[in-house]
């Protein structure tokens, strides 16, 4: 017959390794929300990539860039509209709640981008521009110094130098740049904007807008402001009706427009808001420089500008800076014991196993 003693015994062993277990279960779902969400921003980069493409068709047909940016989020936002009623319904209370972080996410992250970063390009070279624009993800973890006490380690230091470094060769700077103080400050506040997407839609509440019905309600308020703005006269807005030139054929507006909307807008969105709360906004905003890449990497495919030898070096150096930072990312300990953002585990919320930021995931 057992003593007490070993009945204890066996009830500790056995709680041992059920919370091994556990432990075991949380950590390999930990990993492979990771892996989704590096999965989530690939895809959001690479649909972002697309719109210069789309753009380009449409500017050079008579739209000016804040016709093509207003139709763009305001056909996304219709898109969207259905399937985030739906994840509403009986939720409601969860837009009324988020509903002063989507506005700052529509206003800043979308509608104040964009529209920095088009008074950055009327005034200094597009190249120059975007690597203001893609200073983001260096604010990004500023902000996270700052305001949360997450002082940058030695590889995350080093990969932001390197991403910077191969950002300016993909963007082939070489040669006479004209520098505008007023063109840096806007490309700089389009670096804000940048950065607010990748912290905003991280979103660290206990239970945030699901990544459809903020990439939504952010829109509804983007297009609204800079329809505001295109009424009142700031933003000039013009288009035109007639066929454009796309991939060397003549086609409807329409093709274009829908590429803009669906593509590079209700997917990349989507994606990116994903991504954000699986990876955290630091790892998610530096692999969002693989947008550049996939710019440079369709404008060659689709409109047959074959990217330079620089160009390359400078798409490997970005590479290797993302990696550092996930090195990093995968070797830290944050006081705490939480990282930046969650890597969610639904699965094992009801058995009372957590993830690593002890919150459950929450599917796009």
């Amino acid at each position: 017959m057992p003593t007490a003693e070993s009945r204890a015994s066996q009830a500790g062993r056995a709680t041992r390794a059920g919370g091994a277990t556990q432990a075991g279960r949380a950590g390999q779902a930990g990993r492979a929300g990771s892996g989704t969400g590096l999965a989530l921003a690939v895809v959001s980069a690479v649909t972002f990539g697309t719109s210069g493409a789309f753009a380009a068709s449409l500017i050079g047909a008579g739209w000016s860039p804040a016709a093509a940016v207003i139709t763009r989020i305001a056909v996304a936002a219709l898109v969207l509209t259905v399937p985030a009623v739906l994840q509403l319904r009986g939720r409601w209370s969860l837009l009324r709640r988020g509903a002063g972080k989507a506005a700052a996410f529509g206003l800043v992250a979308v509608a104040g981008c964009q529209l920095f970063y088009f008074n950055a390009i009327e005034r200094m070279p597009v190249g120059v521009a975007l690597l203001l624009e893609y200073l983001g993800p260096v604010l990004v973890v500023g902000w996270l110094w700052l305001r949360r006490g997450q002082r940058p380690r030695r590889l995350t230091v080093i990969g932001t130098v390197a991403a910077i470094a191969g950002l300016a060769m993909v963007l082939d700077l070489g040669g006479p740049a004209r520098i505008d103080p007023i063109g840096v400050m806007w490309g700089l506040l389009a670096a804000v904007g940048l950065a607010t997407y990748f912290l905003l839609g991280a979103a660290e509440d206990e239970e945030p807008l699901p990544p459809i019905v903020m990439a939504w309600a952010g829109m509804c308020v983007g297009a609204a402001a800079l329809a505001a703005l295109g009424l009142a006269g700031v933003l000039p807005v013009t288009a035109t009706s007639g066929d454009v030139e796309f991939l060397h054929h003549q086609v409807s507006w329409i093709v274009p427009v829908l590429g803009l909307s669906l593509v590079a807008s209700v997917i990349s969105y989507v994606t990116g808001i994903g991504a954000s709360r699986r990876l955290g906004a630091k790892l998610a905003s530096f692999v969002g420089l693989a947008e550049v890449l996939s710019a440079i990497l369709f404008a060659w495919l689709l409109l047959g500008q074959l990217p330079s030898a620089v160009q390359f070096v400078g798409g490997a150096f970005i590479l290797a800076g993302v990696t550092l930072v996930r090195v990093d990312e995968l070797g830290a300990t944050p006081a705490g014991g939480r990282r930046e953002s969650p890597a969610h585990v639904p699965e094992l919320v009801d058995s009372g196993v957590q993830s690593e930021a002890g919150r459950p995931d929450r599917l796009i």
